[in-house]
């Protein structure tokens, strides 16, 4: 087990996120005491009769003043068993890209809904959207359980009214899980209260419905993978960031190829072959600024040194020969459109892939998904801000790169506006929609 999770927030607005992520800190200790201080001072100032727990996330001033989280906000927290690097994510629509950029390298996402409300249209898109970035793990939160019911006569009454409404909102949640290709084993659903901490640290006594672990609990145990980069073992591949070449007379001859390492290892002796270009070449040794490395893997930033002198330049990928990607400067790709005006085919953009930025042109629009349908839409004639759809995709220098499920991060491109540098979609490489696929069967 990884002694590591990478993990994001998502959820429709005021479903409660952020003050989850409070009561994460909080109850792990992993906020210092002025800060719970300062809280509490802005909660009473705002007629509050116990800590706002959401203001230890929600820092920046528009956030505070509209009560929602607008931007990615990390947060690092730990327990005895495990470490976490957490992203909250904004829960509005306009959004929507905020949290393809905060899931696209979790392991696991937590997904809030309002046990009010259940499964909505936003649960429905963030859903979808986690497919597309294929997350492994997820976690549906029925936050407000303690909201449910509280108008019954009796304590049974309230509780049964509860169990009832989070069997329900589980069902139709698993049942959407399903369709886009989770398996049970990788989804739980937890009734929580993250204002009053019910099922955050600690199992509650205010569920007896329920059976399984606390929040933190299942976070400390979910089996993930050091490597969760993809959903097979491939060899490797190091896109290249930088060429050094010192040029001082105690390194006159010296050349290496710096970048962090996407996926595989290397160790001195391998052979390599480097992308796109087809030139093969054997490592010599490994570089890093705290002395050399026996064997290098995925994660690591280290400096490659050939054994061949060849013209290797940033955006290239150093990789194994045994299943190295063929280059293509056609292919077809499933994004998440990103931008305020609408794609369309002809469309002259940029396109970054690994540490190679180039230009592209969207020849054709494939497919659009309808994720409250859960079915594809052939030949859209656009996509608009946060469609997610297949397109086909011609880029004028040619790109190494595996198909995403294979690989997340080598698999992964950004669509890029030339004229003001913004990002327009998030872009998945061959097959990768298992959403468009599972629903176009269905």
């Amino acid at each position: 087990m990884s002694d590591l999770l990478r993990l994001a927030t998502a959820g429709s607005v005021d479903d409660g996120k952020s003050t989850l992520v409070g009561r994460l800190l909080y109850d792990t200790k992993s906020v210092l005491a002025d800060q719970i201080d300062a809280v509490t001072r802005a909660s009473v100032d705002k007629g509050l009769a116990t800590p706002d727990l959401s203001l230890l996330v929600d820092g920046l001033r528009a956030e505070r003043e509209q009560g929602i989280t607008i931007d990615v906000a990390y947060r690092y927290f730990a327990t005895p068993k495990r470490s976490f690097v957490l992203a909250d994510t904004p829960g509005h629509v306009q959004y929507t890209r905020n949290t393809v950029s905060g899931a696209s390298t979790a392991q696991l996402v937590i997904l809030l809904v309002d046990a009010r409300k259940g499964v909505v249209e936003q649960t429905r898109r963030h859903a979808a959207v986690l497919a597309l970035l294929g997350v492994p793990k997820l976690v549906l939160a029925v936050n407000k359980i303690d909201l449910v019911g509280r108008d019954e006569p009796t304590e049974e009454a309230k509780t049964a009214a509860a169990a009832a409404v989070f069997a329900e909102i589980s069902a139709e949640f698993a049942k959407l899980t399903g369709v886009l290709g989770w398996s049970s084993e990788d989804v739980l659903e937890i009734p929580v209260s993250a204002l009053h901490g019910d099922n955050i640290a600690t199992r509650s006594a205010n569920t007896p419905y329920y059976d399984g672990p606390s929040l933190i609990e299942h976070l400390e145990s979910v089996p993930v993978d050091a490597d969760s980069a993809g959903a097979h073992a491939i060899g490797l591949r190091m896109p290249v960031q930088y060429v050094i070449r010192p040029r001082t007379a105690e390194y006159p001859d010296y050349r290496g190829y710096a970048g962090q390492i996407a996926a595989g290892s290397v160790a001195p002796g391998d052979e390599v072959v480097v992308l796109p270009s087809g030139i093969r070449s054997t490592v010599e040794r490994i570089d890093t600024p705290d002395g050399e490395l026996a064997v290098a893997q995925t994660g690591r930033s280290v400096t490659l040194i050939l054994a061949d002198d060849i013209d290797i330049s940033r955006g290239d990928i150093v990789a194994s020969p045994a299943d190295a990607p063929e280059p293509v400067d056609t292919f077809d790709a499933t994004v998440c459109w990103l931008g305020d005006k609408p794609l369309r085919p002809g469309a002259r953009l940029l396109l970054k892939h690994g540490t190679r930025t180039t230009q592209a042109i969207v020849g054709s629009l494939l497919e659009r998904f309808d994720e409250q349908r859960l079915a594809a839409d052939p030949d859209p004639e656009t996509l608009e801000l946060n469609d997610i759809g297949r397109v086909g995709i011609r880029v004028a220098e040619p790109i190494a790169a595996d198909v995403y499920r294979v690989n997340r991060h080598t698999g992964s491109f950004l669509l890029i506006d030339p004229a003001g540098g913004n990002t327009l979609a998030a872009g998945l490489v061959g097959d990768a929609l298992t959403a468009v696929e599972v629903g176009t069967e269905a």
